[in-house]
């Protein structure tokens, strides 16, 4: 089992060129899979971790609901931001700048079969990310992603999450809001969930801005000891 993870960070990149990206990586995976099945090949499938900011986008998941976007085609324009249907769980949801995306497309078989563990862990690094800034964070019974104050009349969620597996290999993943412009959640009903709002790390401790790059590396680490992962940087 190969649990080493190649990690890029490609900056801010179209949410488009990104999906066509980790599609490829996704692919050339499932192909080794495949040949491996077939031909007792023995090849040693790669995993990879990417990083990335999004301009402003909306995606909505394969059973989301399009009602959920508030936004006619010229508003979107208007706003300067684009909207995908895409193939991951889920209904809608915004990227945008100050909001660090992860895309962890991994084989799953190098680590362990388990959909629901995979996505345990993911919502693990982001509440051990967020104690670190001495923020109590938690997961919503039956709403995947990160939220704070649950069960509360102020709850609200700070890290969204959506996933596409096939064959144990995944694709998609979180985004979390550290310095993220919350007024483009206006324009939707974030995931399909009515009455609950939407924060961002910035927000919650009071500041201007939060080093994104401080925030990118506990997430490797949690990430690394929860995956018992090896992570190697690499150059995009």
């Amino acid at each position: 089992m190969n649990k080493n993870i190649g990690i890029q960070d490609l900056g801010t990149k179209d949410f488009k060129e990104t999906w066509d990206y980790q599609e490829g990586l996704f692919k050339e995976i499932l192909d080794t899979k495949i040949k491996n099945r077939r031909e007792d090949a023995g090849l040693e499938t790669k995993n990879h971790f990417l990083f990335v900011e999004h301009p402003h986008v909306y995606t909505l998941g394969k059973s989301g609901d399009l009602s959920n976007l508030l936004l006619s085609e010229a508003q979107l324009t208007e706003k300067g931001a684009t909207f995908h249907k895409i193939n991951r769980g889920g209904d809608i949801t915004y990227h945008g700048p100050g909001q660090i995306v992860g895309y962890p497309i991994l084989d799953l078989e190098n680590f362990f079969t388990d959909i629901h563990k995979y996505l345990r862990l993911l919502e693990e690094m982001i509440i051990l990310t967020l104690k670190e800034y001495g923020i109590k964070s938690e997961r919503s019974p039956g709403e995947t992603g990160v939220w704070l104050d649950v069960g509360t009349p102020f709850a609200r969620k700070i890290c969204a999450m959506g996933v596409r597996a096939s064959r144990w290999v995944t694709m998609h993943g979180f985004a979390l809001n550290v310095n993220a412009d919350l007024g483009y959640f206006d324009n939707i009903i974030p995931c399909g969930i009515r009455g609950k709002a939407v924060t961002s790390l910035n927000v919650e401790l009071g500041m201007k801005r939060v080093d994104e790059t401080e925030v990118k590396e506990k997430l490797l680490k949690h990430f690394a000891v929860l995956f018992e992962a090896e992570l190697k940087r690499e150059l995009v």
